[in-house]
């Protein structure tokens, strides 16, 4: 296995591009339609075209990855739902009955699941073309519980990290979009945006799979145990070792490598926010290709969010996580790059201007 202190960070440049912003931003104005009369629609297009480098942006083969696995942590009651959940979600993604599978089959989007650290082993299994696959790159059958000690080793969070980055290697288009499933996962993006934001634990500790007041509490007192257990932990990287899930240090590893292969990256909820998070703070270029699709439900969003200084496309309440949220806000995407695309000039259409 890798360790973290060989790990290298691949490169991610600065895709700032004045001249083609300037050029992307002429063509908006000049369509038909009152100057800047479709918000948001307009801001989305001019972001797709600098992340694809070109006036003309179309987004090709789209990829939704789903990242799972099991955490020790949850053995301590932090989430409503038992661990052997997260198995039986993946076989649910695979047979093409959870939320992101219905999602990712209305909007044409290839779905690979990718077996992190699951507990139970997952059946292989013959996909017919189109339909989710299975990818296992199972570093240790589920993480340490972090209450008690590091979550992963150094050499298990670097080879995470590296297996994500291969699996994006591996798949083609220029669209990624984010997805995870480990009962237990919302205590890990709480505690990576608790130490790496450095906000305290009651404002970033939510209900994630549906606890109650009491429930949230008893979380809450586990997660300020894992952060006393690994105080020393306050580098990205280290932190994600130590607090952090197989799932969401692959999402790390993806991340990082879709952004320097210039993909947009479609970012689901709180836990891809959370891959996200640690990945910009090893390169912050990353930002730059991320599309937030929307603010969960969950109470930490908000303020990782802020963080990023990301503004999301919607607000539907949603805290399913799965990728359910970028599948939903991907006829967005779709929409702005068909608008710069397609939409007639005021000189092609023969349409008089505003007048001054």
């Amino acid at each position: 296995m890798q360790s973290l202190a060989a790990f290298t960070v691949p490169a991610i440049a600065d895709i700032s591009d004045a001249p083609l912003t300037a050029r992307l931003q002429h063509l908006l104005d000049n369509k038909t339609k009152p100057l800047g009369s479709l918000g948001r629609l307009e801001a989305l297009a001019l972001g797709i075209g600098q992340v694809l480098g070109t006036e003309a942006p179309a987004l090709l083969q789209p990829q939704m990855l789903v990242c799972a696995g099991d955490h020790g942590l949850a053995a301590k009651g932090v989430s409503a739902f038992p661990s052997d959940v997260t198995w039986q979600m993946v076989e649910n993604f695979l047979a093409g009955g959870a939320a992101v599978s219905v999602l990712a089959r209305q909007h044409g989007l290839q779905l690979t699941v990718v077996d992190c650290g699951v507990a139970r082993p997952i059946a292989q299994r013959e996909t017919a073309p189109g339909a989710p696959r299975l990818l296992v790159h199972k570093v240790a059958p589920g993480t340490a519980d972090a209450s008690v000690g590091p979550a992963m080793t150094a050499e298990q969070c670097a080879q995470a990290i590296a297996n994500g980055m291969e699996v994006v290697r591996g798949l083609p288009g220029n669209a990624l979009l984010l997805g995870e499933m480990g009962i237990g996962n919302t205590s890990v993006a709480s505690l990576l945006l608790a130490r790496l934001a450095g906000l305290p634990l009651a404002e970033v500790t939510g209900a994630g799979t549906g606890l109650d007041a009491a429930g949230i509490e008893r979380k809450r007192a586990v997660l300020q145990q894992a952060l006393d257990t690994n105080a020393d932990a306050t580098t990205p990287l280290a932190a994600l070792a130590a607090l952090g899930g197989y799932e969401v240090a692959t999402l790390v590893g993806a991340v990082l490598q879709a952004a320097a292969e210039r993909r947009v990256i479609v970012v689901d909820g709180f836990i891809t926010s959370a891959a996200v998070l640690v990945a910009s703070r090893l390169k912050p270029a990353v930002l730059q290709r991320c599309v937030f699709a929307h603010r969960s439900g969950e109470r930490g969003h908000a303020l990782m969010l802020a963080q990023m200084q990301a503004e999301p496309l919607l607000d539907l309440g949603l805290r399913l996580g799965e990728g359910s949220g970028a599948a939903l806000a991907w006829p967005l995407l779709q929409s702005a790059c068909a608008v710069l695309a397609e939409m007639a000039s005021f000189e092609s259409a023969g349409v008089a201007t505003q007048t001054a």
